[in-house]
Formats: structure tokens, sequence, C-alpha cells
């Protein structure tokens, strides 16, 4: 699929270099792949630099904004011994997340909370997360932005995933259908409020579909 964020050989190369995920990760990604599966997952070049992050990180705490069918919380569990909680707000993909952790045995370590986000995010106990890691709504990102800042330790990262959103952030808003118009506005908020906040310090990185870290000081 052609990616206007990284050339499509890059992205090819890149991955090539990479390891064959297994177990329900292998079974998440080859029914995407066979049966075109509506399941928005991490990408594989995301999965390693998040990979990367945690062994860094060493985090004792992981909230996750946006489970799905629990492809990255499983994969954030086999990388960490960290207690992970996520948060999903669609009932029947809640039941899919919880087949997929099972399967894994990972139910010990991956908490799923079947709410809306911007509704549990206020209830959550401030600086209480090592790593919060953003993949939702993409124009949400700004409205939960504050409140994930808030649960943060300090010296903890807040990670989203899918910020360029297939180049269009960059792109002059008549240059884009209408209806990607609210979303780019938003993400560039979002964008903007991260690199211009002066608790954190943050970076834009353009693989995938574009991902930001920012630690918060």
């Amino acid at each position: 699929m052609f990616n206007e964020i990284v050339n499509d050989y890059i992205t090819q190369y890149i991955r090539a270099l990479g390891t064959e995920r297994t177990g329900v990760l292998f079974e998440i990604e080859k029914e995407i792949a066979i049966n075109n599966a509506p399941y928005p997952i991490i990408k594989p070049e995301v999965a390693s630099l998040l990979t990367v992050i945690l062994s860094i990180k060493q985090p004792a705490q992981i909230l996750e904004i946006g489970t799905n069918v629990g492809y990255s919380a499983i994969h954030m569990a086999k990388t960490t011994s960290a207690l992970i909680t996520t948060i999903e707000r669609d009932e029947k993909i809640v039941s899919i997340a919880l087949d997929n952790i099972k399967k894994e045995n990972l139910q010990d370590k991956i908490t799923i909370l079947n709410e809306d986000a911007l509704n549990i995010l206020q209830t959550l106990e401030s600086s209480k997360y090592d790593v919060v890691f953003m993949d939702c709504a993409k124009g949400q990102y700004i409205n939960l932005l504050q409140n994930s800042i808030r649960i943060l330790k300090k010296d903890g990262i807040l990670i989203a995933d899918n910020i360029l959103h297939n180049g269009i952030v960059a792109k002059s808003r008549y240059s884009i259908d209408r209806k990607n118009r609210t979303i780019q506005r938003r993400l560039k908020e979002f964008l903007w409020a991260i690199t211009h906040d002066e608790h954190l310090s943050s970076s834009v990185i353009p693989i995938g579909d574009g991902i930001s870290i920012s630690f918060k000081k």
C-alpha cells in the first residue's frame, strides 16, 4: 500500500530486517492479510520502536488508550514485565481482545477497562503510569492529552501512534477531502501542544503512520 510518509521500498527493507511475530500476534496479522479483517494494528517498525523504548524505560505500569483486538497490549506484555491497563469502549472488540490475551496466558499482566477513554481518564490516579500509549480515535488525542500528562509519572513517556495520518497533517487543508479536515486540525493541535508544552520534551518520528514520543520533565 502506498505510503506518503516513507517510501515503500524503505519500509519493506526495514521490515525485512525484523523477526516474524509468533503466536496470537502472527494469527492477527494473518487474518488481516488474508481476510482483510478491519483491525488497525501497529506497524512492525513501530512495534520494534516500542520494544526498544520499553526495554530502556523498564516500566512498572503502562496505560494503553485503545485496545482494539489486543495486539499492542500483547506485544508490550511480551516485551516488558510491566502491568498493562488498556482502555476500549467497544464491547464486542473487548471480547475478541480478551480471547487473544487468554490464548497467550497474559490475563494476569493485562487488564481491559471497557470504558470511554475521555470519561475513565479523569478518574485515574495522578502520576501513576510510567508509559501512556495512545492508539485510539485520532481526533480525540487532543482531548485526552492533559489527563494523559497528569497520570504520567515524572520521567514518564507518552507515545502516540498514527499522528501523521498518512501525511494529511502536513498538507494544506484545501488539498484534502473535507471529511478529513477535522481530524487534520485536531492532530495539528495535538502535535503543536506536545511540542510546545513546557512539561514535555517531544519528538515526531516519520515511521509507520507517524509516531510521537514525549518525555515528561
